[in-house]
């Protein structure tokens, strides 16, 4: 296929998709998936070999947010049964990104749901980021706090931060269909304080919520245009509580070409499959390993995954390897480049420079930034009883599981 050749050379020579190409890559059909698949998958290995960078989310403050982001479980006004429990104390949080370390995560997402941290609030995640570090030797730690004011990014960096993470999640044309609360530019404006500061800049987007192949594309060329570091992709999980709780759109087809096309126009970029990938790739996540470089190890901020030892044998199954701490993630002229800027210090030992995080990037399923604010405030109303309504043809329900272990409760963490 001509149209796979043309973007194989450019992702070789790291040279930007036309757009109409970006979208013919979304409008292939499911017989030329393969082709599509192992297409990108050149241009994936070209920049990142064989290698799969594990991430490890730590929420540390969960439920209760103030914003309306429809996506999110922890939004204003949900009735998604979450975990809801208001900061982690430092030791509670290291211990939880020391599970995640040792099941193989590289990086180490800290996330509070919220529009934005106070200045109290920097410095209770500064205390946690020492805390981390001094136990966990080598580990990158990427914060995941909603938007930022001035100042706060060089703050972060200073405490030790090697990055920060937020998803701009949709196009702008069509975020205040989401979004009431803030605005796709403060978005946008949280990422540029983030790179400006030095922090490697880590900011996704969320498929599956009802835009269009032009959506896609639009997010994916303004993610390049920031020039984020790293690239979560979520795929929504429709929480039920949720105003997009019917919102089934997606096929494990339709994920791995959304996959493919992140690919093309972010050739040099870490692409991470975030939230939803158990729900929506199902049995097809070790193919999408030949599109994306970095995945979450074990549970969500809300939602659990698949069980860390299950995704440590996906990876080896596949062909893959983890990626070591003594790896450096980007291709070296990122590094290089980030170095030149005055960017993250750990580029060039740790590998800085490939998140998220958060990533948190498993907003899909649980939201972060802006997303949670209030300290918990009693027991939540019930729920008025509401008319039984069928679900969506294609709806897997029984793959949307609420976190119910690790940070927030006793017992042990999904790594």
């Amino acid at each position: 296929m001509d149209l796979l050749n043309t973007l194989v050379e450019k992702g070789l020579r790291r040279e930007l998709p036309t757009r109409e190409e970006a979208l013919a890559v979304l409008a292939t059909s499911d017989d030329d998936l393969l082709d599509v698949v192992a297409a990108a998958g050149k241009v994936r290995r070209q920049w990142f070999g064989r290698r799969v960078k594990l991430n490890y989310l730590v929420n540390l403050k969960s439920g209760l947010c103030p914003e309306d982001c429809s996506y999110c479980s922890q939004r204003l006004g949900s009735k998604a049964e979450i975990l809801k429990y208001t900061w982690l104390k430092p030791d509670e949080a290291s211990q939880a990104a020391a599970a995640g370390v040792a099941g193989g995560a590289k990086r180490v997402c800290l996330v509070a749901s919220g529009r934005g941290p106070t200045d109290r609030d920097v410095d209770r995640v500064a205390q946690t980021i020492a805390a981390v570090k001094e136990q966990n030797e080598g580990v990158e730690v990427c914060a995941c706090l909603g938007l930022l004011s001035d100042g706060q990014a060089e703050r972060l960096r200073g405490a030790g931060a090697d990055a920060y993470n937020h998803n701009l999640n949709t196009s702008e044309a069509t975020y205040a269909d989401i979004t009431k609360t803030h605005t796709y530019a403060d978005r946008v404006d949280t990422v540029q304080k983030a790179h400006s500061a030095g922090l490697s800049a880590c900011s996704g987007l969320i498929a599956g919520m009802g835009e269009s192949d032009e959506d896609l594309v639009d997010v994916v060329y303004a993610l390049r245009e920031l020039d984020a570091d790293s690239v979560p992709v979520n795929f929504l999980i429709p929480f039920e509580g949720t105003p997009l709780a019917k919102e089934w759109n997606l096929t494990p087809q339709r994920c791995l070409r959304i996959l493919a096309m992140v690919r093309f126009v972010c050739p040099d970029i870490e692409v991470r499959i975030a939230g939803g990938r158990e729900v929506h790739l199902r049995s097809m996540q070790p193919l999408a390993l030949n599109l994306a470089n970095s995945i979450f190890l074990g549970d969500y901020l809300t939602s659990e995954g698949q069980a860390g030892k299950t995704d440590l044998e996906m990876i080896a199954d596949a062909g893959f390897e983890v990626e070591g701490t003594d790896q450096v993630t980007l291709p070296q002229h990122r590094v290089d480049a980030a170095a030149a800027a005055g960017g993250c210090g750990s580029h060039a030992e740790a590998g800085c420079g490939s998140h998220d995080e958060a990533g948190c990037g498993s907003h899909a399923g649980g939201g972060c930034g802006p997303c949670g604010a209030a300290e918990p405030a009693g027991e939540p109303v019930a729920e008025p009883a509401a008319e039984a309504v069928a679900e969506p043809a294609g709806a897997r329900t029984d793959l949307v599981a609420v976190r119910r272990r690790g940070a927030g409760t006793d017992l042990a963490p999904n790594a």
